[in-house]
């Protein structure tokens, strides 16, 4: 899963910051994590499971090439009657929640990086060559396009009339939502080195929330994009470079007025969404892939496919579960009392909440699943990187 998630920059990055002992230890470590020393481990087999949970496929469709390993951000998104996905050379399409009729398919002749989201009748989504594009939900006509310097991985995020997305150089650019002018730009400076990041910033009221490399996040005012707080919550610690490489790069997920953040090497913490204050912190527990939360509990997918549930108020697990152990797992979601997960080989499991038992299962295709999945009322939808969009009932 490590190797999927992360692509290390190169090495001329860091000839003008860094000496050559910097540069040689860089280059053991890249060449470390491309030969797959730093994830040897194998990914466990399934074993049998007794079912006490129904989780059927209610519809499929398939979605042109999809992402197709690309490591990109390309997912559904769902309103109350529609389901829409992209596939990576442009093609965009609806389908009806329930039944995935299609109700219109447009090819854009775009590389899609990330998206859609739907929010207001209008769907957003990024493009490799820098571009955020916003289509018409009604039929996916074009409604703008605003080109900024950098590719973009993060799904956008939209609240307010103004639309935010993070660069794979790692700053933020606020947009007008109704034109895709320019409304504000934050530059935060890159380490050396940097991961891939497939995480997004997210929008809790009237700040912008996202994590960093070098273990910093950052609240940024919605409107004016002006830094609001800022915490330190990992401190790069090692020999080499990719030992140091720390990136809260994980999508946040804020409950109760608490951001929880996560990532690659980072651990994951809680902090006061108001002051940055960090209230609890768990080194060991780091997380690539994300987490969501309810309203006591947050469930983490860690960097070695297990999932943990912590308490919110002071981050004790309550249960580790390892049977799906390197099987480069999404991160979670929640549907009615139970969790749900895909994996490398296109399965869908469904974990008892309480106690993390797999109580129930689902293979989709035989494609990985990367893209988190997608809960809306009781149905669950799922996206492949071949393209397979599904919608699977959980009862």
């Amino acid at each position: 899963m490590i190797r999927r998630a992360l692509l290390i920059a190169s090495l001329a990055a860091l000839a003008g910051c860094a000496g050559l002992d910097a540069i040689q230890n860089a280059y053991q470590g890249i060449q470390d994590y491309f030969t797959g020393k730093d994830n040897a481990e194998p990914p466990a087999p399934l074993a049998e499971i007794t079912p006490q949970v129904k989780a059927d496929k209610l519809w499929m469709a398939e979605i042109g090439d999809g992402y197709d390993d690309q490591g990109i951000n390309l997912g559904p998104a769902v309103d109350d009657s529609r389901v829409f996905a992209a596939e990576r050379h442009g093609t965009v399409q609806a389908f009806n929640r329930l039944t995935g009729e299609k109700l219109w398919s447009v090819d854009h002749e775009m590389d899609l990086s990330a998206g859609p989201v739907f929010d207001d009748g209008e769907l957003f989504l990024a493009t490799a060559e820098g571009a955020v594009i916003v289509l018409n939900a009604a039929d996916g006509a074009l409604v703008w396009k605003s080109t900024l310097a950098s590719e973009i991985l993060s799904v956008p995020a939209v609240a307010d009339d103004v639309v935010v997305v993070r660069g794979t150089n790692g700053h933020l650019t606020g947009l007008d939502r109704k034109s895709g002018a320019t409304l504000w730009y934050f530059e935060r400076h890159a380490p050396p080195l940097a991961i891939r990041s497939q995480g997004a910033p997210i929008i809790a009221g009237d700040l912008v929330i996202d994590g960093f490399g070098g273990g910093k996040v950052s609240a940024i005012q919605l409107k004016e994009g002006r830094l609001d707080w800022e915490a330190n919550v990992s401190l790069p610690h090692g020999r080499s470079e990719i030992e140091r490489l720390v990136d809260l790069s994980a999508t946040p997920v804020v409950r109760n007025d608490v951001v929880f953040v996560s990532g690659y090497q980072g651990g994951t913490a809680s902090l006061g969404l108001n002051t940055g204050e960090v209230q609890w912190k768990r080194e060991s527990i780091s997380s690539p892939a994300g987490m969501t939360a309810d309203r006591r509990e947050l469930y983490v997918t860690d960097a070695n496919a297990d999932l943990w549930q912590l308490a919110i108020r002071n981050g004790e697990d309550q249960w580790k579960q390892t049977e799906l152990h390197q099987r480069r797992l999404t991160a979670p979601a929640l549907v009615k009392d139970y969790l749900v997960v895909g994996d490398f080989e296109g399965y869908l499991h469904v974990l008892n909440k309480e106690d993390g038992r797999i109580v129930g299962r689902v293979q989709v295709t035989d494609a990985p699943i990367e893209y988190p999945p997608v809960v809306y009322g009781d149905i669950v939808y799922v996206y492949a990187t071949d393209g397979t969009l599904a919608a699977i009932t959980v009862d």
